[in-house]
């Protein structure tokens, strides 16, 4: 437990203290955020706040790994590819942050070019947690369900989870705070599901097959970006006074599917997210009805902007859409929980 505590403690100080610097450089450089002109009128003020925190983030979650590991034991394969895929989606996000600044447009790297940068982060991450780390190419939910998808498939559907992930957390991304803060709850999920499977790492039916180490390791990379992310809320709370940028959402979001992948929870992930998925689900509704029927279901999408011009106060929207996102994860917990008790489990 100690381990995940400082990795927790070593994210927040570096975030937390590490931010205002930030803050003052990407200001100096005129590193400020660009507006959708569609969006709500109250956003306006926002343009000019300095983006690109992600960097920050990503600082604080890989600080937080190597200042724990070398206290305590060596690294491992899978907490290795869960960092390698946390930074080399957050490396996709900088590209495109830094496109839009040095540009001064809202619209950064290509769609295909940012797809191409997920397929090769996917792609490398599937490898690597396969071939090094000894993951299961099974489907999960709560754990293996049996269906062996094979290397192939399996690479595909990584690609998948991790661009999905990827991409609904920068959908969320909208709001001062609400894609940092929904980012905690998540993870903090993940810190109590990898150390659960780390103290019941015994072969029987309610137990779970990933190992001591690749399980203490995973726990500590979640515990080390719920410190990091919880830093950067900080400053990253409404009003804001940073934006964590592509960098910082394609990086979480990332993180969010290497972590379900790495412990058997791949389809627990859209209940544990389930606030990443329905900020998700109302763009492609919103899309098909006005492509089909050409209707606009939502007054704006992502869903967040729908109340905003409903009237709610942007803060009153931040609050119950973290309340949404507490809910997700107390579900799926219960969930996990419920099946390790099912199958003979003794908490």
């Amino acid at each position: 437990m100690t381990p995940i505590l400082i990795a927790a403690a070593v994210g927040l100080l570096v975030t937390l203290l590490g931010t205002p610097f930030a803050i003052r450089v990407f200001r100096l450089r005129g590193w400020g955020q660009r507006i959708r002109e569609d969006g709500p009128h109250t956003h306006l003020e926002k343009m000019g706040t300095p983006t690109m925190g992600g960097m920050v983030i990503l600082a604080g979650i890989v600080a937080a790994y190597l200042v724990t590991r070398f206290v305590f034991q060596d690294m491992t394969a899978a907490g290795l590819s869960i960092l390698f895929a946390t930074v080399g989606l957050g490396v996709v996000g900088f590209v495109d942050d830094y496109i839009k600044v040095s540009r001064r447009r809202s619209l950064g790297l290509s769609k295909g070019a940012k797809v191409a940068g997920q397929a090769v982060v996917a792609i490398t991450f599937a490898v690597m947690t396969v071939n090094l780390a000894g993951s299961s190419t099974h489907l999960s939910f709560i754990r293996d369900t049996g269906l062996r998808l094979g290397l192939g498939v399996f690479v595909v559907w990584v690609f998948l989870m991790l661009a999905a992930t990827s991409n609904a957390v920068n959908l969320t991304d909208g709001l001062d705070g609400l894609a940092s803060g929904s980012s905690i709850l998540v993870l903090s999920g993940f810190v109590f599901i990898a150390f659960w499977q780390f103290r019941h790492p015994c072969p029987g039916p309610a137990c779970y097959p990933i190992g001591l180490a690749p399980a203490l390791d995973t726990a500590i990379i979640a515990a080390g970006a719920t410190g990091a992310a919880a830093g950067f809320l900080w400053w990253n709370a409404a009003p804001a006074r940073i934006f964590m940028g592509d960098t910082g959402s394609l990086a979480l979001g990332g993180l969010l599917g290497a972590l379900a992948i790495t412990t058997s929870t791949q389809l627990l992930l859209v209940i544990l997210g389930g606030l990443f998925v329905l900020e998700t689900v109302s763009v492609i509704v919103q899309v098909v009805a006005f492509r089909v029927f050409h209707r606009r279901v939502l007054r704006m999408a992502p869903i967040h902007h729908h109340f905003e011009l409903m009237g709610w106060p942007e803060f009153t929207v931040i609050v119950r859409f973290w309340i949404i996102a507490g809910l997700g994860v107390a579900v799926a917990l219960g969930l996990f929980y419920t099946d390790f008790i099912a199958r003979g489990g003794v908490g």
